[in-house]
């Protein structure tokens, strides 16, 4: 009696199934991503790659992963990959820029961001805005607030609404002596969007400074209410990346408020 074959999978059918649900699997990950869940997303992006090793928007994602889990040398990596897959995708280099930055390597990632600006210099909207953004974090890391403070502003006539952009060109006018113009747009900021704490902080260190101490309290008191970071002087210079003036105003404000 004849025993029939056994079925073995061949290398090609496995991989054939994994490319039928390649789509499911880079939803998957996409979304842990997005969530904020990014010890699971990364091996989901892990098991996209070894499926589509050619997709340059996977490489992208992981790296942004791979930076949020503070990693920026494998971001750079991959973003660094990602661009070699689609030399003419603006996300990578953005990307890279990012953890460029959190690397300290300025020059790298003003290049990076440059790289944008270079082949949309009329765009509006996104990438230029946020390349602007970020060129304007490089260039007040360095100490040059006058051109942060352009950055700025260009970033948020990019993409009209980019409130966290027209907060960083107050507080770089609030560094540079433009108190009266700072206060302005700050005041602006807050009648539009009352709720924006960064707007509020960076009043409420202003109004210190310029001797209004009731209204800088009932700042503040919506202001650590909304984000209870702005209290903490490391995170306003490192990651929000306030300029020092605003930094130490506020901290003296911390220091002295009852």
């Amino acid at each position: 009696m004849t025993s029939m074959p056994t079925m073995i999978p061949t290398l090609f059918s496995l991989l054939l199934g994994l490319q039928l649900l390649l789509p499911q699997l880079f939803d998957q990950a996409l979304s842990a991503s997005r969530q904020g869940r990014f010890d699971e997303a990364l091996p989901l992006w892990n098991q996209v790659l070894e499926v589509a090793p050619d997709d340059a928007a996977a490489w992208s994602n992981r790296g942004n992963v791979q930076l949020a889990l503070g990693d920026p040398r494998a971001a750079i990596a991959d973003q660094t990959k990602a661009m070699q897959l689609d030399g003419e995708s603006p996300d990578p280099h953005l990307n890279r820029g990012t953890a460029e930055e959190a690397l300290g390597q300025w020059a790298a990632a003003e290049a990076d961001y440059r790289w944008i600006l270079e082949r949309a210099p009329h765009d509006a909207g996104e990438p230029r805005a946020s390349a602007l953004y970020n060129l304007g974090n490089v260039q007040g890391s360095l100490g040059d607030w006058q051109e942060a403070r352009s950055c700025f502003e260009a970033a948020s006539l990019a993409r009209p609404g980019f409130a966290m952009a027209r907060s960083s060109a107050a507080l770089a006018a609030f560094q540079l002596g433009d108190r009266a113009e700072a206060e302005r747009q700050l005041r602006n900021l807050i009648r539009r969007y009352p709720l924006f704490a960064d707007a509020r902080a960076g009043l409420t260190a202003l109004l210190w400074q310029k001797g209004a101490r009731g209204e800088a309290e009932s700042n503040w008191a919506a202001a650590s209410g909304l984000d209870p970071r702005y209290r903490q002087q490391e995170w306003l210079l490192a990651t929000r990346r306030w300029p020092p003036e605003p930094v130490e105003a506020l901290a003296q404000f911390l220091a002295l408020a009852p």
